[in-house]
Parts: structure tokens; C-alpha cells; sequence
């Protein structure tokens, strides 16, 4: 998920490498600790776009790279890949949008546009893929993400938010949307009547709770917590809810589900998630854990079952799940924190006492912290 294959520390000031100052907070270590720390942006190009961030989001993945649990990070590292605001400045070519414009930007800023992938409207999958934070920008500066006060970026890979969103809780859909709504419209699971088991009811789960009920699906969800239960039939209106923890809730639901979008970011076990699909049943997962998981084959070839993976989205497709958010006015459930919370509330993710998104208020208590 990032360019960097081993952890690093810059040897150049971040100040040094643009002109345009900036701030936000940053990570230094592998305690994860984040606070403020002032860096620098490039010039508008003339396709770029910049924006005043509003808000951002906080991804489990966030935490991951602020505590280098993948081996991956650059220090000093800003992360944030669900930002959302309003422009302030554009290139003289760009096309798409003007100053005072609603946008947003999601888990990448730029891709080599060539490849099979990109011409393809596929750039979440192109190999030299630049992402939001935590990479080398093809100019060989880093890129820092959303937990800052301003963003700039191509207008290819700028998102257009619909006025009808409320920003803070359409930020979480640049991430958690697309990464739900990506592998349902592309493994054929949205068609009216399928049964969709939804594993975790966290920050993905949810969105793909509420993606899956307007395409007029059966959700079950999935949990090993008792007390999600309520939340997923009372709040979310999923049609059933199904303790992973229960073996006997767990052997009555066998060979019921069509496919099932995995959204654990941790070692969990497959086999009883595959027992519960039908012949042909697919499960997705967009949950990334630390270390691999195991897979057993006979029970994919005794129902022609099928487990598979799937990443966030291109541009082209995150664009149709923010239009298809807003006009069923799907957003994510957050909680809306200061940015002095910041590392209190990751500790939360951590432990799973959210619900079901934090996301920063930059505009109103980033500045006030710097």
C-alpha cells in the first residue's frame, strides 16, 4: 500500500522542499505518537487543484503507518487519505473545477496515466501508484496526507463532493465508501434478493451495510461482538445478525449467503466464513491484516467458492459511489473530534470503541494547535 519498502528517516528539512508552508500533525517514530509539524507543498501546477482541508478521516490504516506495523514508513509521516474541503486555487488548464468548489481526495494523488490499469479508469491498481501520504512523489519529494490544513493535487484525482453531503460525513466515503462500493458493483454483488454477509461493523462494515440495503440486498452482519447487534438491526436495518463467536449460529447460517465483504484488518480465520456461502458464493476481503492468513482449498473446491481481494478504487468508479452516495444520501457515522484528540482517538480505533468513524475537524482546531 505505500512506496517505501523499509522504515526511513528524511534527511531534508520537509520546509525545504516547497514553496507553499503548511501544517499539520506527524508521527516521528513507531510509537505512532502523533503532534504539530510544519512542512511545505508544492506551487498550483497548471492541472493542480488546491484546497483548504475541512475535514479527514481516520482509517485503521492511518494507525498502521503512523506505527509502522507493515514495515513501510518514512518519518516523518502526516497520514490521512479521507480529506475533504473547498478549493481555493487552480491551475490555468484545469477543466473540472474552480475556487469555492466542494472536493475531496482519497487514497492517491497521482499514477503513471499509461499503464493497462490507468487507461483502464483502474489507477488503484497501477504499479507506480503515488499514494495520499507516506510516498515518494515522482518529483522524489514525500507526500503528506489529510491531517493538514491544506491539499494539492492533479484534478484527475480530485473528487467532486455533491452539495446535498455534509462534508464531514461524506469524508469517511473516500476510503470506507469506495473500498465497500468497489467489490460489490464488481463481483456482481448488487443484485435486488442476494444475501450479503458484511464481516466487522466498524468503519467499512457499516458503509457496506448501507451501500447493500438501498441496492435492495439481505444483510446479515457478522461480528464477534455481542453488543454490535443492535446497532447493525435497529440503526443500520440489517436483516440478521450473526455471532462468529456462536458455533451454533455460526452451523445454522452454513451454505446461506451469496458473498460476504470481509472487513477485518486482522488475522481471522477464512474456513468459517467460506462454510457459510452458497455454491459459487464469493468472499471479498478489504481488510488488510499484518500477517497472511490461511486459506484451506477444500472447502472452495467442494462448492466452487471463491475467495478474492479487492482494493479502494479508481477514479472514475469513486466519483459514481460519492454521485450514488448523495443521491440516496448515504453517509458514514462519525464522531467529529478536535485535533488534540488525535492520539486518544486512535488509541479508541484500536480498541474498537468508535462509532463508527472519527474524523477531524481541521478547519476549526488545527490552526489553534500550531
Amino acid at each position: 500500500m505505500v512506496t517505501s519498502t523499509k522504515t526511513e528517516q528524511r534527511e531534508v528539512s520537509p520546509g525545504q522542499d516547497h514553496p507553499k508552508k503548511a501544517f499539520g500533525w506527524a508521527a516521528r517514530d513507531s510509537s505512532g505518537v502523533l503532534s504539530p509539524f510544519k512542512f511545505s507543498r508544492r506551487e498550483t501546477g497548471e492541472k493542480d487543484v488546491r484546497f483548504k482541508v475541512l475535514y479527514c478521516g481516520i482509517c485503521h490504516s492511518d494507525i498502521s503507518i503512523a506505527k509502522n506495523d507493515w514495515s513501510t514508513t518514512t518519518y516523518p509521516v502526516v497520514p490521512g487519505h479521507e480529506l475533504v474541503g473547498v478549493v481555493t486555487e487552480v491551475g490555468c488548464k484545469v477543466t473540472k473545477f474552480k475556487v469555492g468548489d466542494r472536493v475531496g481526495v482519497g487514497y492517491m494523488v497521482e499514477s503513471d496515466r499509461t499503464c493497462d490499469n490507468c487507461v483502464h479508469h483502474l489507477e488503484n491498481y497501477c504499479p507506480n501508484l503515488v499514494e495520499t501520504f507516506n510516498a515518494k512523489y515522482y518529483d522524489g519529494t514525500m507526500t503528506y496526507g489529510g491531517y493538514s490544513n491544506n491539499m494539492v493535487a492533479d484534478e484527475h484525482f480530485i473528487v467532486r463532493i455533491p452539495d446535498n453531503l455534509p462534508l464531514d460525513g461524506v469524508a469517511p466515503l473516500l476510503c470506507a465508501g469506495i473500498t465497500t462500493y468497489s467489490p460489490l458493483r464488481y463481483y456482481g454483488l448488487d443484485k435486488p434478493g442476494m444475501h450479503l454477509g458484511v464481516n466487522g461493523l466498524g468503519g467499512l462494515g457499516h458503509v457496506a451495510v448501507k451501500f447493500a440495503k438501498v441496492l435492495g440486498l439481505k444483510v446479515t452482519v457478522i461480528s464477534t461482538s455481542p453488543n454490535k447487534k443492535k446497532a447493525a438491526i435497529e440503526h443500520l436495518h440489517a436483516d440478521a445478525f450473526l455471532l462468529s463467536t456462536d458455533q451454533d449460529q455460526m452451523q445454522a447460517a452454513e451454505g446461506t449467503m451469496d458473498g460476504i465483504i470481509d472487513t477485518v484488518p486482522a488475522v481471522r480465520p477464512l474456513e468459517p466464513l467460506i462454510n457459510l456461502l452458497k455454491t459459487n458464493g464469493k468472499v471479498v476481503t478489504v481488510g488488510i491484516a499484518a500477517k497472511p492468513l490461511d486459506l484451506p482449498v477444500l472447502p472452495l473446491d467442494l462448492g466452487r467458492k471463491m475467495v478474492a481481494g479487492s482494493g479502494f478504487g479508481g477514479m472514475k468508479e469513486t466519483q459514481e459511489m460519492i454521485d450514488f452516495a448523495a443521491e440516496h444520501s448515504i453517509t458514514a457515522d462519525v464522531e467529529v473530534i478536535p485535533i488534540d484528540y488525535l492520539n486518544t482517538a486512535m488509541e479508541r480505533v484500536v480498541k474498537k470503541d468508535v462509532r463508527f468513524r472519527f474524523v477531524i475537524d481541521i478547519e476549526n482546531t488545527l490552526k489553534s494547535s500550531c
